[in-house]
């Protein structure tokens, strides 16, 4: 009941956030070719977590010099799982959020001092304490798979002809921005885990 409570008060509170946002305007492709700081919203399932890690080789070679931050949701270690050598990592803790699961004002101003230009979501379900960091980026260019949050969540949606299958979903992702940005990726690396 408290769990179904929780998602009424978050669902409200990003109405709200939705209704004040003002995207900024952007020219594509010239505006995603240049990003200099790159954040990462990690999707929250184990499964697709081991597919992300197997991405990021495809990741450094599409954002290449970019800095690249991984985000994880709240209350997933992804530390141990991730290289830490040239990759930052963030990971949320409890009183970083509110009651309702969204990040506080707080975390919000310090992702913020980041400065990143542009947001990458890899969740392939929602997650509403990345789409509350979605829409605190207004200036950024935010990408994520069609059909799943749309306007004003991204500026910038990839439609993928896969439903069900998380790996060829990745890939076409990064496969499409490469070819948008004109960097192709190789994306032949990622895991092949079975249905």
């Amino acid at each position: 009941m408290i769990s179904k409570v929780r998602e009424l008060v978050a669902r409200w509170q990003l109405s709200g956030m939705r209704k004040t946002m003002q995207p900024a305007q952007f020219s594509f492709p010239a505006d995603l070719m240049t990003p200099k700081h790159v954040l990462v919203c990690l999707p929250g399932q184990l499964r697709e977590l081991t597919l992300v890690k197997s991405l990021l080789p495809a990741l450094n070679t599409l954002f290449k010099p970019a800095d690249i931050t991984l985000l994880s949701v709240p209350g997933v270690k992804v530390a141990d799982m991730f290289p830490r050598k040239g990759i930052h990592i963030l990971t949320p803790s409890t009183d970083q959020l509110t009651w309702s699961g969204l990040p506080k004002k707080g975390y919000l101003t310090t992702l913020m001092d980041y400065k990143y230009d542009m947001i990458l979501d890899l969740n392939l379900d929602q997650s509403f304490f990345t789409s509350a960091v979605l829409l605190n980026f207004p200036a950024a260019i935010r990408v994520g798979r069609g059909n799943h949050l749309g306007i004003p969540y991204y500026n910038l949606e990839i439609k993928t002809r896969y439903l069900r299958d998380e790996r060829n979903i990745y890939r076409s992702l990064l496969e499409t921005l490469g070819s948008i940005m004109k960097r192709p990726v190789d994306t032949t690396g990622v895991s092949h885990i079975r249905h």
